[in-house]
């Protein structure tokens, strides 16, 4: 029986910006490692080695170095990520468990019920009444409170006040945790980046002179 042919490796040619990526990942101390395999494989096809010889001297399978070179031909960066694997939906959205701590932090009065402190079956009722979720039980809002330690029900007030435009403020900045601007995910090379101001903690003239004269100075 004669041997089936084998397919030709798939040509990669890279981008000043690809190549300066791929090694970014492929040594870079932090990157996961089936991610600097990935990359790695792409840079040794990029010099025109044959995926035997890739195979072999990275210890892989050959249909894995097979599998990654073609995937990079035909998408690029982006497919060297895994891919997203079907399962089960979130029950709930980041905006709703917001919503379920944000109203654990009101007094119960102001929502008219009738109570000096909020229970988590009384909350899980109130969350259905305001229609923030179709249905919840008390040990899915007891374990959100958990991850803040939140226990409103030893508490009989609380300094939060919610912000009426809490809702809108809440989703943008959750769509930016989970990676999506204006409806849109965002790309592979595409971050979002958090700062925030440090107040009280600048450069400040000192009162005294250094004690030791020479040595680097510390701020108090």
């Amino acid at each position: 029986m004669p041997a089936l042919p084998v397919a030709p490796a798939r040509p990669i040619t890279l981008t000043a910006s690809e190549r300066k990526r791929l090694k970014t990942m492929a040594y870079g101390h932090k990157t996961e490692h089936r991610l600097r395999q990935r990359a790695q494989v792409v840079l040794h096809a990029a010099r025109g080695r044959p995926n035997a010889r890739i195979a072999r001297e990275m210890g892989l399978h050959l249909d894995t170095v097979r599998t990654w070179r073609g995937r990079f031909a035909e998408h690029r960066l982006p497919a060297l990520s895994d891919r997203k694997r079907s399962g089960r939906p979130a029950s709930f959205t980041p905006l709703q468990t917001a919503q379920v701590k944000a109203l654990a932090c009101q007094l119960p009065a102001e929502s008219g019920t009738p109570l000096s402190r909020w229970s988590a079956p009384e909350l899980a009722r109130e969350v259905v009444g305001r229609a923030i979720a179709g249905a919840i039980s008390a040990s899915t809002v007891r374990r959100w409170l958990k991850q803040d330690a939140l226990k409103p029900w030893q508490y009989q007030s609380w300094i939060f006040i919610t912000d009426p435009a809490f809702r809108s403020r809440a989703e943008r900045v959750l769509d930016l945790y989970a990676r999506i601007w204006n409806g849109e995910a965002l790309c592979a090379d595409e971050y979002v980046i958090s700062a925030d101001e440090k107040t009280s903690i600048q450069a400040r003239c000192r009162c005294h002179p250094a004690l030791a004269p020479g040595r680097p100075g510390r701020c108090g």
